[in-house]
């Protein structure tokens, strides 16, 4: 095992919805599970539009609804860095993917860049939807559950966790 933390990054396009919901998700599974000193979590986002803000009303209500409280997230853009020093890169959709891949100039996301619902269950959307515009919040933190189970459960097992 390495000394450093694995690194989990969870993107989408504002980080103010889907991947702060995603970080704050997998970060309470992997307190639970006692590995907070062996994963380290965090989230970004591809767009500029809410740079600085806080997550979404929607997003803290809904994990808020589920115990999650005391979120001190604020929306940043993905760096070069971030990609550098992640081991996982979780995509909540396929335009946040391609726009990682063109960011990607040094070839560094080979092998670790994902779409978060890569680790859900059979029979599930592939991606994750926005609910910016839609107000689904309590779907979408359902699929991140389920699909945040199944990362934590495929990390564990790649690093013998």
């Amino acid at each position: 095992m390495k000394d450093t933390p694995i690194r989990v990054l969870f993107v989408c396009l504002g980080n103010i919805c889907r991947s702060p919901m995603a970080e704050a998700v997998f970060r309470r599974m992997v307190e639970e599970a006692g590995l907070s000193d062996k994963i380290a979590v965090d989230s970004a986002g591809t767009g500029h539009w809410h740079l600085g803000e806080p997550p979404c009303p929607g997003t803290l209500r809904v994990l808020k609804k589920h115990g999650i409280r005391n979120v001190s997230h604020r929306a940043r853009l993905v760096t070069p860095e971030d990609l550098r020093r992640a081991d996982y890169v979780i995509a909540m959709d396929r335009e946040n993917l391609m726009d990682l891949r063109s960011m990607d100039r040094e070839g560094v996301l080979r092998g670790k860049l994902h779409l978060m619902m890569e680790f859900a269950g059979p029979g599930r959307p592939r991606e994750v939807p926005d609910p910016y515009y839609e107000g689904n919040f309590d779907y979408v933190y359902e699929l991140i559950e389920e699909a945040a189970r199944g990362l934590l459960e495929y990390i564990r097992k790649e690093h013998n966790l």
